[in-house]
Parts: C-alpha cells; sequence; structure tokens
C-alpha cells in the first residue's frame, strides 16, 4: 500500500510540473485562436460575382466585387453566386456530350405539343438566362434549376401556351422569330411572379419539325409554301421595280406634254401678236399693206418652184410646153467622120 501511494504521488507531480510547463503557452495561443477567428471573416468577391450575407440564416447585405469584412461563423456566412454567367436549360433534349460529336438524348414527352390548329409538332428549345437579384436566386425558390427545377417548368408552360396559340405554319416558317419572343416574355413574366431573381437573355428554338411519322409529307408541303412565299417575294419585288419606273415615265411624258403645251401656247400667242400687228397696219393702209403682203408671199414661193416663160403669141391647139428634162438620151459616141451621103 505504501508503494502504490508514493506512485500516485508520482503521477500527480509528473501532471503538476506539465501544466507549469504549458500554461504560459496556452496564455499565448489561446489570443492567437482568437485573431485567426477573427480574420477568418476576410473574404473576396470575384469580378462575375456578388456576395450575400447571411446573419444567422437571414441575408443582411449584398456586396459587390472586391476585399470584404464579415462576422466570423457561425454569425454570418456569406454565399458567392456568379451572376455574370450564362446558365442554359435544355426542353425536349438534353447534352450527353459536347463531342466533337456532339450527342444528344431526346425527350418528346417534352417537346411534342399541338399547335393553335390542332397540328402535332416537335419543338426543342434552349433557354439561356442570367441572376440578376443574388438574394432572391438563392433563398426564393427552391428547387430552382436543374432537369425537374422551376425554371424547366416556366419555360416548357411557356413554349406550350404561344406554340398552342399559333397555327402550325406560323411556328415552322412564318413566324419563328416573333414566337421565340413571346415564349421569352411570357417566361420572363412567369419567373418575375416567383420572384426567382433571374432575367432570361434568349429563347431559341433549336429544332421545329413535325414528328417523324409524317415528316416527308410535311416537308412536301413546307416545300411548296417556300415556294410560294418566293414566287411572291419575286412577284413583289418586280412589283416595287416596274411601278416607280412607270410612275417616272408617265411623270417624264406629262411633263412632254406640259413643255409642248406650254410651247404651242406660246407660238400661238406670237402669231396672234404677230398678226394683230399686221391688222393694225393694214387697218393704216389697206391697198399698200395688201401689196406688200402678196409681195413678201411671192418672195417666199417662187424661189422654190420652176419658171416656164411662152410666148403669148404662139398659135392655139400647138404644144406649148415640152417638159424634156427627164427624157432619155442615146449615149453611144458619133462618128468623127461619118461617110458623107451619096
Amino acid at each position: 500500500m505504501e508503494r502504490i501511494s508514493q506512485w500516485e504521488t508520482g503521477d500527480y507531480k509528473i501532471i503538476f510540473d506539465l501544466s507549469k510547463q504549458w500554461l504560459p503557452r496556452l496564455k499565448w495561443a489561446v489570443p492567437f485562436l482568437l485573431i485567426l477567428w477573427i480574420l477568418s471573416g476576410v473574404y473576396i468577391v470575384g469580378p462575375d460575382e456578388q456576395g450575400v450575407v447571411r446573419r444567422f440564416g437571414k441575408v443582411v447585405r449584398i456586396t459587390e466585387p472586391g476585399p470584404h469584412y464579415r462576422l466570423p461563423r457561425p454569425i454570418e456566412k456569406v454565399d458567392k453566386p456568379k451572376i455574370q454567367q450564362v446558365r442554359r436549360i435544355e426542353i425536349g433534349f438534353e447534352t450527353i456530350s459536347q463531342g466533337p460529336p456532339a450527342r444528344y438524348r431526346f425527350h418528346p414527352e417534352e417537346s411534342l405539343m399541338l399547335t393553335g390548329d390542332e397540328q402535332i409538332i416537335d419543338a426543342q428549345v434552349i433557354v439561356q438566362y442570367k441572376i440578376k437579384d443574388a438574394a432572391d436566386y438563392l433563398f426564393n425558390v427552391r428547387n430552382l434549376e436543374g432537369p425537374q427545377g422551376t425554371i424547366k417548368d416556366a419555360a416548357e408552360v411557356a413554349l406550350r401556351q404561344v406554340v398552342g396559340q399559333r397555327p402550325i405554319d406560323d411556328v415552322l416558317i412564318r413566324e419563328k422569330l416573333q414566337v421565340e419572343i413571346d415564349i421569352r416574355a411570357l417566361l420572363q413574366e412567369i419567373v418575375d411572379g416567383y420572384e426567382s431573381g433571374v432575367r432570361i437573355i434568349e429563347v431559341k428554338l433549336q429544332t421545329v419539325q413535325p414528328p417523324k411519322e409524317v415528316a416527308a409529307s410535311f416537308s412536301d408541303v413546307v416545300s411548296a409554301k417556300e415556294d410560294k412565299e418566293k414566287l411572291i417575294q419575286e412577284a413583289e419585288g418586280y412589283k416595287e421595280d416596274i411601278i416607280p419606273k412607270a410612275r417616272g415615265e408617265a411623270r417624264s411624258r406629262v411633263l412632254e406634254a406640259e413643255g409642248y403645251k406650254e410651247e404651242k401656247i406660246k407660238r400661238a400667242q406670237g402669231d396672234v401678236a404677230n398678226f394683230l400687228a399686221v391688222l393694225k397696219e393694214y387697218e393704216k393702209a389697206k391697198d399698200v399693206t395688201r401689196k406688200r403682203l402678196y409681195l413678201e408671199t411671192m418672195e417666199k414661193v417662187l424661189p422654190g418652184i420652176k419658171k416656164f416663160i411662152i410666148d403669148s403669141k404662139t398659135g392655139e391647139g400647138l404644144l406649148k410646153l415640152l417638159p424634156l428634162e427627164g427624157a432619155p438620151f442615146s449615149n453611144t459616141t458619133q462618128n468623127p467622120n461619118p461617110e458623107p451621103r451619096r
């Protein structure tokens, strides 16, 4: 018994000596650990991020890119979602591998739907979006993203509603761009109603086609309609080309007619003025003016005609004028030394 008591006494002595050895070190370790705990509140928000600080689970502030400080855990926590990252969801298909070549898995239960004229169509859509409010994005809606997420369900609802209000021709050919615009607007309205904190950037109809069972017939119909649209556009182009030309030609002819009209009016007015001037002089001296006009007229007429002077003393019944100007004559050369007649 005496040995045991001595052994126990030795153990206590060792522990006492150890406590004396580590006690000064513990005095420095506690402040050091406290400083590390306080410094753990420093955090940095990246250039494409936004910091959402929570105090005991409640959002207290939003921080922008750069260094910041929060109270150490577990008092405050910070989430840093990437608000500049473009996210996407796929409806009607799923990308398995980016490739190349890319591989997809199709989901007809998502892409098959009825149009406004009760035709079946297969529409595959890509939706791209960003975070516009980090706090709403993180905490307002549970299961916001993912294959069964709220955004995908809302996009499918918007797609079916817009396609279900239009005939198949509009979705396939005529108004594909307007369909995409309408889907984006409706989807943004739905997610805003959920206060999800996301902004829809683009909705793209990846593939719009009839079901495989009737694809060939639809292809023929679409080709015929495209040919029809092409011919209509060509006719419209011809119309737009020929109508301005016709209008220009009509305007040109109208201007020519106006010019001709003005010319004739001015000429007639000049003739009238000339006639009135002659009439005025004629009234002053009728005999002289009449003779002068006669002589002036003869001066204009006589130089342009042939004149023949015939003697008035020739007898009656004789040929007074023999027109020899156009009579043919022999061109044979006469013999310079003809034989004398016997």
